[in-house]
């Protein structure tokens, strides 16, 4: 680590933002946290769960409303890397009010590029997208996989993402992108299948399981996706987007069916089956060769050991589990 390197993050308060935020002060640098509402229960927050080398500072900052306020923190901090998880991510609730996705992840996102590229101290931009901006894929993909959107999520994604390349061209700007397989772990909002599995199950609610979860994914701890997410802040081919996954696929219904038969209960009593999101996406299958060959990266935890200490997890605060919300609450 050296010593110039300073770390901004966008989007903290989100499961990958806050377990980043984490690794980071594991690693010994210091974190500026910033996320458009306070900090959450303390059980989401893995960098308050034990004491870390580094430190996490938060600031409550909305990219929709706060650039003001983000220019004012980005100039006394002067950051060299600025690592950016802010986004509008439900798929499923995306269709509901579509303006709301493309207002943050569009506009709002070009709107912080313009301003970030003025900023002379600043060496590398790390935009968080999606593999949804592929739409449904046959095979393993790489990087130069055209995108084809199916959802108002992805779309929105996938312009942010078009608008950032154009940026890279015209004005040089630093930046690299990521796209990782579906995530998890230990303090992921109970509204992910994970969390939520394990939870139902925990407390006798029964799971629904749109289409009967033969979507097919890979999961992958965010443990490991911050060890790639930076690696690629630090040598990452500047313009060039990484993929983030594992080799090893499941289906929803084979992953729910891990969980619930590791708390000992019956699948058939767990979970009930419901009609498919629209415009849900088969399966993604992400190549992450490149990532693995350019920057040395590799998946050190096994889909059955992020599973049990995301059980641990939940047995640890199950009782303030209980008594927060399971479901997606969206803000505008």
């Amino acid at each position: 680590m050296s010593s110039n390197e300073k770390f901004l993050i966008l989007g903290s308060n989100s499961f990958s933002g806050a377990t980043f935020a984490d690794y980071l002060a594991g690693q010994g640098y210091d974190v500026v946290a910033t996320s458009r509402s306070p900090e959450p229960h303390d059980a989401f927050l893995p960098y308050k769960w034990q004491k870390r080398a580094g430190t996490v500072t938060f600031e409550t900052v909305d990219i929709n409303n706060d650039l003001d306020k983000l220019d004012e923190i980005l100039r006394r901090v002067r950051p060299s890397h600025v690592v950016n998880f802010a986004a509008q991510s439900m798929v499923g609730e995306s269709w509901k009010y579509p303006d709301h996705w493309m207002m943050t992840n569009v506009v709002s996102t070009v709107r912080l590029h313009e301003r970030l590229r003025h900023l002379d101290f600043l060496d590398r931009y790390v935009h968080v997208t999606t593999p949804e901006v592929y739409g449904s894929t046959d095979g393993w993909i790489k990087e130069d996989m055209p995108l084809n959107p199916t959802t108002p999520y992805a779309v929105s994604r996938a312009a942010g993402d078009m608008s950032l390349k154009t940026y890279v061209k015209q004005h040089g700007f630093p930046a690299v992108s990521t796209r990782a397989a579906n995530v998890f772990g230990p303090g992921q909002q109970l509204y992910r299948i994970v969390p939520r599995t394990i939870l139902f199950a925990m407390t006798g609610r029964k799971l629904q399981l749109h289409g009967g979860g033969h979507s097919i994914r890979s999961f992958i701890d965010m443990r490991d996706v911050s060890a790639a997410t930076l690696a690629i802040a630090l040598k990452g081919t500047l313009g060039d987007t990484y993929h983030i996954s594992t080799p090893r696929l499941i289906s929803i219904c084979e992953l729910v069916e891990m969980i619930v038969k590791r708390l000992g209960k019956d699948m058939a009593q767990a979970v009930e089956i419901v009609d498919e999101r629209p415009g849900k996406d088969t399966a993604y299958m992400l190549n992450s060769d490149k990532l693995r060959t350019e920057l040395g990266w590799s998946d050190k935890i096994s889909l059955e050991q992020g599973l049990e200490d995301t059980i641990l997890w939940a047995e640890k605060y199950i009782d303030q589990l209980q008594r927060l919300p399971a479901d997606y609450m969206h803000k505008p």
